[in-house]
């Protein structure tokens, strides 16, 4: 077992502590948002956090009501972001948990306006869903949506003006998850199985040429966008065009800045890492409250979000038993550049 950090770096402050397991944030102008997924417990899956310290479900409590069914309610919300159009994007994984069967009509990407703080449009994803899916994470090209499926490993592109979604790369190897490992150990199931995570971080290069993406597990690949974007290239050319790109370790989350850097957390050694354009790694900071980092986030002000979820030591991933101590920190250091226009404002 690798020896974890002792050392508390300064570049990294608190900046919200959360009573839930909290996987996600996601900012627009003086405005932050979280997701919970549900793994402590049924409940509210998406809130803004407001200045007075109130946590108000978004985009209202209707949205937020328990029970799976996807008539105008959440089924299981994976990830939230703000896209480069100003509105707030929500990906509901389809089902219930990882490795729990799809929910019919709850794979969507949702997105809200802002302004109104209603849902303006549902974008179903049941066209390229397995049974076994579980939608992931999103990102942008113009006007095209790409999103991971964790559980029945594969990508899915979505067309934003029509709402045409296909499923590309579907059981690829570079999809393919293989054992989790996150503080030194691996991760295990309620029944003791091994923990395999397909398809999960994706990114865009701020050119808009490139994907990168892998499973948690790691072992990033990249396929230029044009090979995705374009529906008439046959699944096997597709296939061909992928190549790997980095042997990453397991992985909570990523970002990408407006110069290509990639930011990846390293569950196994609570560290953040650094991966530029043309390939080279290294460590950004090292911290021993940085426990499982999960989805990041690069503000306009050029500063990192990093909510350290301690997603392993929960009971789906800790053999059954709750190890998380709470609360949950989302901590936040400055980088060296913003976001990209391509990815988000």
């Amino acid at each position: 077992m690798p020896s974890l950090p002792t050392g508390e770096d300064p570049r990294l402050t608190p900046v919200l502590d959360e009573d839930r397991v909290c996987t996600g944030v996601t900012t627009l102008p003086g405005r932050v948002f979280l997701s919970y997924p549900s793994a402590d417990g049924p409940g509210v899956q998406v809130v803004e956090a407001l200045p007075d310290g109130r946590r108000e479900p978004y985009p209202d409590a209707a949205w937020n009501r328990v029970g799976h069914r996807p008539d105008g309610a959440f089924v299981h919300v994976n990830g939230l972001r703000a896209g480069p159009d100003g509105r707030l994007w929500i990906v509901d994984s389809g089902a219930p948990q990882l490795g729990a069967p799809q929910v019919p009509g709850g794979a969507r990407l949702i997105v809200v306006d802002p302004g109104s703080d209603r849902v303006q449009r549902v974008y179903q994803l049941a066209a390229a869903v397995r049974a076994t899916s579980y939608v992931d994470d999103v990102r942008f090209h113009g006007g095209v949506a790409y999103l991971t499926d964790a559980g029945a490993p594969g990508l899915i592109v979505l067309d934003l003006d029509s709402g045409q979604a296909r499923r590309v790369l579907d059981g690829h190897p570079s999809t393919v998850g293989g054992p989790m490992v996150a503080d030194g150990r691996a991760l295990r199931d309620p029944d003791g199985g091994e923990i395999h995570i397909n398809a999960d971080q994706l990114e865009v290069s701020p050119d808009g040429r490139w994907l990168y993406y892998q499973p948690s597990s790691g072992g990033m690949s990249r396929i230029g966008t044009r090979w995705l974007d374009d529906p008439s290239v046959s699944a096997g050319e597709v296939a061909r065009r992928v190549e790997r790109w980095c042997d990453t370790p397991s992985t909570g989350g990523t970002a990408i800045d407006a110069a290509g850097t990639i930011y990846l957390s390293d569950v196994a050694a609570r560290r953040i890492l650094t991966l530029t354009p043309d390939g080279n790694v290294r460590t950004l900071v090292t911290d021993p409250r940085l426990v499982w980092v999960d989805a990041m986030w690069i503000d306009a002000d050029a500063r990192l979000w990093l909510p350290a979820a301690q997603l392993h030591l929960t009971a789906g991933l800790n053999g059954g038993h709750s190890a998380v101590a709470y609360p949950i920190r989302i901590y936040r250091m400055s980088v060296d550049a913003g976001p990209p226009p391509l990815d988000h404002a």
